[in-house]
Formats: structure tokens, sequence, C-alpha cells
């Protein structure tokens, strides 16, 4: 835990006011600690999210071609070799 001695705004005191009586919190730091969550909630990343976990195990359950050589199935291997050979 840190502490921290912090300066608010009136606005912000107030909201942070409003906040702790809205939800039952003890203190202003917990409604500090509250509004961060519900911060980190809306802002974290969206690959992180739980909408975003459902739809990739959504396709996860769909269907699949199984390709053991990408370049041979997609007739890559006759295209010229412009530029694409390693340099030594």
């Amino acid at each position: 835990m840190v502490n921290a001695l912090v300066s608010l705004s009136e606005n912000a005191n107030r909201v942070l006011n409003i906040v702790k009586a809205k939800y039952c919190l003890p203190d202003k730091a917990a409604a500090i600690e509250f509004v961060i969550g519900k911060y980190i909630e809306c802002e974290e990343d969206p690959e992180l999210r739980p909408e975003f976990i459902q739809r990739i195990q959504n396709a996860e359950k769909g269907k699949f071609i199984r390709v053991d050589d990408f370049a041979a199935r997609y007739g890559l291997n006759d295209v010229p070799n412009r530029g694409r050979e390693r340099r030594r």
C-alpha cells in the first residue's frame, strides 16, 4: 500500500464524496480506489475484455482448412523471387 497526499479541486472532491456515499465506501481512499478500478475496466486493452475473449472462443469453434504447405496451396512457388532472396 502507498500513502499519498493529494490536492483535489472542489469538483473532484464533491465527486469523490458522491461516489463514497453512493457505494457505501468507508473513506475517500476507498472512493479513489473504486474510481480507478472503474477506469481500468473501461480502458484496459481490448484483447483482455470479456467480449473479446468470447469472440475468440467462438472463432475457435469455427470451420478451418488444414494447410501443410501454404506456398504450394496458393501457388506462391511459381512466383518469381523478386528481391526476396536472402542477402549475405
